[in-house]
C-alpha cells in the first residue's frame, strides 16, 4: 500500500478486546492504531484531536453507546469512515449500524484477516460487510426497512438487547451508567412501539424477526 499507514482510532469498553484487536493490527505492516478509547465520549474526543483514517467502534458499550457515537460523530465529520463491529452477525443490529452512517459492519467473531481486508476497503472508499453478516443479508426474507426492531432508537435497541440477554434492570442500568427508573421509561416505550405486553412477547418477537434464535 505504499509508505502511508492507515491510522486507526479503536473503541471497544473491554480492555481485553482492545488489547486482542490491537495486537491483531501489529501484524499489518501499513496499519496502525493511533489510539485507543473506552466510550463513545472519549471516541469524540479523540477523532477530533487525531483525525483518524478509519474508527473502529463497538455498539456496546455504557453511557453514550456506540451507534449514537457514530451519529455525533457524522455530525460533526460527515465524511468520517467508521467500521461498527458488534457480536451480532443477523437481526436488525447489522443493518441499523449501516443506516445511521457506518461504513462498514464486522462481527467480533472475525479472522484477523478479514478485519484488515474491511480496513482497507473501507479506507478505499468502499463499504464492507463481514462474510457472515453478508450471507444473512442475502438470505433473509424480511427487508430491512421492514424489521419490527429498526423503529428503536440507539438506547432502546441497546437496552432490548441487554433485556434479550437476560441482564436486569439494575445491571442495565449500572452498564449505561443511567438510573433503573430511565430504564423501566425506556423498556415501556419499547414494548409501545413494538405492541408487545411485557418481556416475555418481547422475547418472543425478537425470535420471530430473526434478532435472536434462541433463549
Amino acid at each position: 500500500m505504499g509508505t502511508n499507514k492507515i491510522n486507526i482510532l479503536l473503541v471497544d469498553d473491554h480492555e481485553l478486546v482492545r488489547s486482542g484487536i490491537e495486537q491483531l493490527l501489529a501484524t499489518d505492516p501499513d496499519i496502525d492504531v493511533l489510539a485507543v478509547a473506552s466510550s463513545g465520549e472519549e471516541a469524540m474526543r479523540l477523532n477530533d484531536q487525531l483525525n483518524p483514517d478509519i474508527i473502529l467502534m463497538d455498539l456496546n458499550m455504557p453511557g453514550m453507546g456506540g451507534s449514537e457515537a457514530i451519529k455525533c460523530i457524522l455530525r460533526h465529520k460527515p465524511d468520517a469512515k467508521i467500521i461498527a463491529l458488534s457480536v451480532y452477525d443477523d437481526g436488525p443490529v447489522p443493518h441499523q449500524s449501516l443506516s445511521i452512517g457506518a461504513k462498514g459492519y464486522i462481527n467480533k467473531g472475525f479472522p484477523v484477516d478479514e478485519m484488515i481486508k474491511a480496513i482497507v476497503m473501507v479506507y478505499q472508499g468502499k463499504n464492507y460487510l463481514s462474510s457472515a453478516v453478508a450471507t444473512n443479508m442475502v438470505f433473509t426474507n424480511s427487508e430491512p426497512e421492514k424489521n419490527t426492531f429498526s423503529q428503536l432508537s440507539s438506547r432502546e435497541f441497546q437496552i432490548v438487547s441487554k433485556l434479550l440477554e437476560g441482564e436486569k434492570i439494575n445491571d442495565i442500568a449500572v452498564a449505561l451508567s443511567i438510573s433503573p427508573k430511565t430504564v423501566n421509561t425506556h423498556r415501556y416505550r419499547v414494548h409501545q412501539k413494538l405492541g408487545v405486553g411485557g418481556d416475555i412477547e418481547l422475547v418472543k418477537l425478537a425470535i420471530k424477526e430473526g434478532f435472536i434464535t434462541n433463549v
